[in-house]
């Protein structure tokens, strides 16, 4: 199954060093049977698309909990999609989250099959979405604005070879 994992530029450095993104449980996003019943018309693109967004949306809280803790984390969106055993993975029936997965097994660096990242161009509008995180999760609308502009930078597509680069 393929799935999507959020991160942190220090996360994908710490993956890149072990050689594994854990340790598990770890919490992902795919194509469920959930998220199809929920998006009829769409097809397996489509879907792994909605499954990536929802990692990337992880991952932005990812990056505020870090800066929270006044870890200096880059403003940068991290997903990395990797192939995994079915039977490493357990799918919830969270209806706000209907791609939410859940995996029982850190995920090895030779089962990942490309890592997704913010375009530098893209800070500029993750910290301003970092910042209006607590005011929409309140119900602000504005601030929700703000998060939402977060997801109008497509994040771009790395092969894991080129992962050394990327941290660099």
């Amino acid at each position: 199954m393929r799935v999507y994992l959020p991160s942190t530029l220090p996360g994908l450095a710490r993956v890149a060093k072990a050689g594994e993104l854990g340790p598990a449980p770890l919490t992902g996003f795919a194509v469920t049977p959930s998220l199809i019943e929920w998006y009829v018309s769409g097809d397996t693109e489509e879907l792994e698309y909605v499954a990536l967004t929802e990692a990337a949306r992880a991952s932005l809280r990812m990056l505020a909990v870090d800066r929270a803790d006044g870890v200096p984390v880059p403003p940068r969106r991290v997903v990395v999609a990797a192939e995994v055993p079915d039977s490493a993975v357990s799918v919830g029936q969270d209806l706000e989250e209907r791609a939410r997965v859940r995996l029982s097994q850190p995920v090895p660096l030779a089962t990942m099959a490309s890592v997704h990242v913010d375009d530098e161009e893209a800070a500029a509008d993750i910290e301003a979405a970092i910042a209006a995180l607590p005011a929409a999760d309140q119900g602000d609308d504005d601030a929700q604005f703000t998060v939402d502009g977060a997801e109008a930078h497509e994040l771009m597509w790395y092969a894991t070879q080129e992962i050394p680069d990327l941290l660099s």
